[in-house]
Parts: C-alpha cells; sequence; structure tokens
C-alpha cells in the first residue's frame, strides 16, 4: 500500500522495473540519508542528559512556585488585596538581573520570569485584559510583554470597546496605542480619556516593524492594501514608491487589514510577523515603514477601584490634561510653576474641546511622580491656574 501524500519521509515503492534499478546513487542519497538515525558523540549524549536532569529540577522548582503562588492568592482573596502588582514584578525582575551572573543576558532574564509570575498569577486569579483585536494587533503584542501570556486577552473591534470594556469592568485591565514616534499622538485615545473614568497605571513602548502580508507571495496584482490609518501613514512612502496604484484603505487595526487579506487574494495588509502566523499569510516585503525607528506608546489602563496610582519607581511619568482660560498669556502661564520648581515636561499636545469656541484641552507629560514635593507644588500652583485639571495617570516610564 503506497503511503500518504502527506508523509514527509515516503518509504521507496518496491519496484522490479530496470530503470529503478539504474538510478544514480546522488538520486537515492536523500532517501538513505533519511533513514539513518542521527549519531550522537558520547560527550553531546552526556550534556543532554544533563540538560533533561536540569529541566526536570527545574519544572519541579516551578511547581512548587506555583503552589506557593496559590497560597499567596488565597491570603489576597481573603484581605481584598490587589493580585497584579506591576511594581512588584518590576522588583522581583531587577533583583534577579542585579544577581545574574550569565551567561544569561538580563533582558531574557526578565522575559523568562515575567511568563513564570504571569503563570503564576493565573492560578491566582487570571487577568482580564482589553485589547485592540482581531489576534495579532500590535496592541495584543504590547499586552502580553506587560502582563505575561498568561493574561485572558478579550479582543475588541476599536479603541472605544477597549475603554468602555474596562470601565464597564468586562475586563480589568485594558491596552491602547497613544503615540507613535513617527505620526505622534493617537487622537481617538486622547479624546476617549475626557469621557472615561480610567486612569493610567502603566505603558509599554514597543519597536513597531510593518510587514506587507498577502496570501500569494509577490507584489503583482495587489489592488488594495488594508492597515488602521497610522500604519498607512507610517508607511506612505513605501507604498507610494512600490504600490502606487494600489488603493489604501483604513480598518479599524493592523490584524483586521491582516484577515480580510486572508479571505481576498487581491488585497494585502500591513500588520505584524505575529498576524502573518494568525492568518496564513506570505511576508512579501518585510519592515516596509518609512522610519527604521519606529516606536508606539501603548498606555495601560484600569479604573481607580482596580489599582490605585503605583508608587513612584524613581523613573515615573505624570500624564495630566487640562484647559485655561481663552485669553492672553494663558498658555504661558502654565510653564512657570514648571519653571519654578523644576519640573520636566516631557510631551505637550493639544486637542479642540469641541466647543465651538476654538478652545482646546492640552495634554501634558511630566518626568516624577505626584508624592515627591516639587513635582506636588508645581501640580498644585497649576491646579489653579486651570479651567479644567485631570490626571491620567502617574507611572513608570517603559525602558
Amino acid at each position: 500500500m503506497q503511503p500518504p501524500a502527506s508523509d514527509p519521509c515516503p518509504a521507496p515503492a518496491p519496484s522490479t522495473a530496470p530503470a529503478a534499478a539504474a538510478a544514480s546513487p546522488a538520486q537515492s542519497a536523500p532517501a538513505s540519508a533519511l533513514a539513518q538515525p542521527v549519531q550522537q558523540t558520547p560527550a553531546l549524549a552526556d550534556l543532554r542528559l544533563q540538560i533533561d536532569t536540569l529541566d526536570a529540577q527545574l519544572l519541579a522548582l516551578l511547581n512548587q512556585r506555583a503552589r506557593v503562588a496559590e497560597q499567596v492568592g488565597a491570603i489576597k482573596r481573603a484581605e481584598g488585596s490587589p493580585f497584579f502588582r506591576p511594581d512588584r514584578v518590576a522588583q522581583v525582575i531587577e533583583g534577579l538581573q542585579a544577581r545574574n551572573g550569565g551567561p544569561l543576558l538580563n533582558q531574557h532574564v526578565g522575559a523568562i520570569w515575567r511568563e513564570i509570575m504571569s503563570a503564576c498569577l493565573a492560578l491566582e486569579a487570571p487577568q482580564r485584559v482589553a485589547v485592540l483585536g482581531p489576534a495579532g494587533t500590535f496592541s495584543e503584542q504590547a499586552a502580553v510583554e506587560y502582563f505575561g501570556s498568561a493574561a485572558n486577552l478579550i479582543f475588541c473591534s476599536s479603541f472605544d470597546e477597549v475603554f468602555h470594556a474596562t470601565a464597564a469592568g468586562t475586563a480589568q485591565f485594558g491596552v491602547v496605542a497613544i503615540e507613535n514616534s513617527t505620526e505622534g499622538v493617537v487622537t481617538r485615545s486622547l479624546d476617549l480619556f475626557l469621557r472615561s473614568p480610567v486612569h493610567v497605571v502603566g505603558e509599554v513602548s514597543l519597536l513597531i516593524r510593518h510587514n506587507l502580508l498577502r496570501q500569494l507571495n509577490t507584489l503583482e496584482g495587489i489592488e488594495g492594501v488594508l492597515a488602521h490609518p497610522q500604519a498607512l501613514a507610517q508607511c506612505q512612502h513605501w507604498l507610494a514608491l512600490h504600490l502606487p496604484q494600489a488603493e489604501r484603505r483604513a480598518v479599524e487595526s493592523n490584524a483586521e487589514g491582516a484577515r480580510l487579506a486572508a479571505a481576498n487574494p487581491a488585497w494585502a495588509a500591513l500588520a505584524s510577523e505575529r498576524a502573518a502566523a494568525q492568518f496564513g499569510l506570505h511576508i512579501v516585503a518585510h519592515a516596509v515603514q518609512d522610519e527604521a525607528y519606529n516606536r508606539t506608546r501603548f498606555a495601560v489602563i484600569c479604573l481607580p477601584q482596580t489599582m490605585a496610582m503605583p508608587p513612584p519607581s524613581g523613573r515615573d511619568c505624570t500624564s495630566l490634561v487640562l484647559s485655561v482660560p481663552n485669553r492672553p498669556g494663558a498658555v504661558h502661564d502654565l510653564l512657570v510653576p514648571l519653571k519654578q520648581h523644576g519640573v520636566q515636561m516631557t510631551r505637550f499636545e493639544s486637542r479642540p474641546a469641541k466647543s465651538g469656541q476654538w478652545e482646546y484641552y492640552f495634554y501634558i507629560d511630566l518626568a516624577g511622580h505626584p508624592s515627591q514635593p516639587h513635582v506636588a507644588a508645581a501640580l498644585q500652583q497649576l491646579q489653579g491656574l486651570c479651567a479644567f485639571y485631570q490626571v491620567l495617570g502617574a507611572y513608570p516610564v517603559a525602558e
């Protein structure tokens, strides 16, 4: 009986034909090579045995750690304490990195322990995190980097839904893009902060690599390129050069563009490698963003009762939104308290107040934490100058 066609190593069918007997050694070599067992030297076999033994010990220790984490979860549940403590995660990782003697790199130690702590936290209480969907978005990647892959991700069709799910309690946390190093702020996210009770408790900074994804592994015949408006803007020069005739179609997320491109061979998407794997698409062109150093900041949001303002870490950002009376010199007056108290402003953005009176909201990031005396003094003075004043959050700066 012939082996199935999907068998990667089919056995040769018996044949008495002269042509089969005349097959060249070169033709028969691959089949005979595949049939040979893998040879191991004694030294390699001994090292692999050591690795197997160490893996078994690591597994036993990890399960021992998980059992302790379950006990911690029971105490937190009885006390009503928060389960997820990003400051505690940071302390553990930083402590391990300080003691790391190598050869593992500190960044890899951090990634490994973040996953270990995420898996243990899932035994205590899985964290529900709202992100822009479908699966394969950079928002998903940012959430996994912050919470670990054991988090329970809730995929939303828009930033509006992420804010709503977080404010309504469907998700305990949300992750939303707020700023790109190439195209600036994500205006929809900024506007939504004004209508939502959530605050910012953390941030993630991702290096963004946009890839052109398609059913067919060619640039020929592409009629439309689908992506989030920010991604289309970040790749506009590449698209103009390589696909000048293709329509640029904005969709809710890059992963949604990849999902649609998977159903239409005439369409392509700008998205991550994660999205390519998710929807079975070819990466026709890698890293097509116009700027090589293209980063996006993502804010981690939640209700204040889910998590209070994180304690100072030594490298913090305080985010504000405010407005001032429409009079000469009002914006200049905002800068005076910062200068007087030595507080650095790291971001200043304006958005229309949509009042019809040419009024604006100003989004400001300050270096420091409100618990620091000089920052507290500057904030108090600022508040007295403002017609509207809201602290959006204070949180550790992403690395």
